[in-house]
């Protein structure tokens, strides 16, 4: 086994940053977050749908994990087109949710408990059921007749442009009261604001005031890239082939010019300055796209942007290769310092299937699912476990009649559900998991319930007992928390980078084949050891954690 040096002018830029910094690291930074999807996490009310008063009573499960926060997608006032994404109003909350009260015994409950409370924000769109867009359709003359993208037809009576939707057809729609046709970048439910229009920004920096000074400790800003289109409507021209296969019109285009306008950014500004009123507030944004290296630097760039960002790398990766990791880790630590921002990673979501399923062998998901695991909490920078990923999930096989996900309907059934990700926690090993006691929103599986959190408690041995030790020893450790990644290299099936903070540095080494690899003998002390691994051998997705 070697260890290849990268960039010596990388590595003194890093540990120059690391080392540089002066007082407290702020709570967020290498800070790991917990994934609530709230239709799924508890039913409290007996309706077969979760809600906020079921996370209050669950928080204990979260907050034994050693996690820092809870992100919470949206439970604000919705027809559920999109299931929360699809906003009807920024200050409310759901009734299939609760109640406001519901929310701040949520919030007061989580900081007893010493979890901060992130939630999403959602600026790209609304519902068409909001009422700004119901007076911006009423007529082209109101007060809010500007706060869409609406445009005249082409002579011929087509849409304004070729932008195509990510849920299949044209990012277009007509509308009769107004005779124009209006954006969107998702389901037609879902017109597009216009983030150009201050009056649009003063209103949704509005709407995250009102949750700021409801006690929130930070925002997930959904789709971020996505809320600024270009003013001149200019087509995007064709993307060319590479070998992936095409579901849906939007794989046909470049995104040149429907979404990542240079325009976002002081809007960023404005809403870190908002949030910096409130003393410490985490801001991560989510940014998909071909090319999401771009945007989630220039969001995070300096001091008065965003504090993070996270794309789908990982969640949307076919396999889980060694290569594959070290080169994803390098496009962020090519420029790992403050102006070059840094980095959240998430290997599961609401939108993406389960990790153990897409990544990993039916025979070999046990050990899988724990070298996964201890690779996530090895990361540079803030790490994001999505509910259920303590216990190794599986992503559920979803009949086609119970269905709920738009995306997955429209294209089925080329289009992987993502409701496959979204079935409820399995809490107990009895039928409905003990998530409810009426018919769930969605179907829990025999495997699923087989690893539920109450037969997970009873077995030292479980992925949920291991979680905990590694999340407590990833706390426990500046240099795995907080410090810089130094060294990557990936030699075939065998990961290596080393963390650095001070004096205190851990090389880290992972196995992410079912095949054993011989090691030259590492000294160090173990700080963890996956699978049986030891000094001069991994087994098949064995894992090292050493202090060197």
């Amino acid at each position: 086994m070697s260890l290849i040096e990268t960039d010596p002018a990388q590595r003194d830029s890093t540990t120059a940053q690391t080392s540089a910094s002066h007082g407290p690291v702020p709570w967020w930074k290498g800070a790991a977050i917990y994934q609530i999807y709230p239709r799924s996490f508890q039913d409290s009310n007996g309706d077969g749908v979760g809600d906020l008063a079921g996370i209050t009573r669950r928080l204990h499960h979260v907050a034994r994990l050693g996690v820092d926060a809870i992100w919470i997608s949206p439970f604000f006032t919705s027809p559920m087109r999109d299931f929360g994404y699809d906003v009807a109003d920024y200050c409310g909350v759901d009734p299939v949710f609760g109640t406001m009260a519901d929310f701040d015994a949520l919030v007061a409950h989580a900081h007893a408990l010493g979890l901060k409370v992130i939630i999403d924000q959602v600026y790209a769109h609304t519902s068409d059921l909001h009422p700004w867009f119901g007076e911006s359709r009423s007529d082209r003359g109101n007060r809010k007749a500007d706060w869409y993208v609406w445009h005249d037809p082409r002579e011929d009576g087509t849409p304004p442009c070729n932008w195509q939707s990510v849920f299949g057809g044209p990012a277009w729609t007509w509308d009769a009261r107004r005779r124009q046709y209006y954006m969107h970048t998702f389901l037609k439910e879902q017109p597009q604001l216009n983030m150009h229009n201050p009056a649009v920004q003063d209103a949704v920096l509005d709407a995250a005031r009102f949750w700021l000074e409801r006690g929130v400790d930070g925002f997930r800003l959904d789709a971020l890239n996505h809320a600024m289109h270009d003013p001149l409507l200019r087509d995007n021209p064709p993307a060319p082939a590479d070998g992936r296969i095409r579901t849906r019109p939007f794989d046909f285009q470049l995104k040149t010019y429907s979404q990542s306008h240079p325009g976002m950014i002081p809007f960023i500004e404005r809403l870190r300055t908002l949030c910096d009123q409130f003393d410490a507030i985490h801001t991560v944004a989510e940014i998909g796209g071909d090319h999401p290296q771009i945007d989630r630097r220039a969001y995070t760039s300096g001091n008065d942007r965003l504090n993070s960002a996270y794309g789908f790398d990982f969640l949307y990766a076919p396999a889980l290769t060694a290569q594959f990791v070290a080169d994803t880790l390098h496009r962020w630590e090519l420029a790992a310092d403050e102006t070059g921002g840094w980095p959240s990673w998430a290997f599961e979501n609401h939108d993406a299937p389960r990790a153990v399923s897409r990544w990993s062998a039916p025979e070999h998901r046990d050990a899988f699912a724990r070298v996964k695991m201890a690779l996530l909490m090895a990361l540079r920078g803030n790490v994001i476990l999505y509910q259920g990923e303590e216990l190794g999930l599986l992503q559920d096989e979803i009949a086609f009649e119970h269905l709920q996900d738009p995306e997955a309907i429209a294209n089925w059934p080329l289009t992987l559900s993502r409701d496959g990700a979204r079935t409820p926690l399995p809490w107990e090993n009895v039928p409905l998991g003990g998530f409810t006691t009426s018919e769930p929103w969605l179907p829990l599986s025999a495997e699923n319930l087989a690893g539920a959190v109450a037969v997970q408690e009873s077995d030292p041995t479980s992925l949920l007992h291991f979680t905990r030790e590694v999340l407590s020893l990833r706390k426990a450790s500046a240099a795995l928390r907080h410090g810089a990644l130094i060294r990557c290299n990936a030699e075939g099936s065998l990961l290596s980078f080393e963390r650095e903070e001070g004096s205190e540095r851990v090389l880290c080494l992972f196995n992410l084949s079912p095949e054993p690899i011989a090691l030259d003998r590492c000294e160090g002390e173990v700080l963890l050891a996956v699978n049986g691994a030891t000094g001069s051998a991994l087994p098949g997705y064995g894992a090292l954690w050493l202090s060197t």
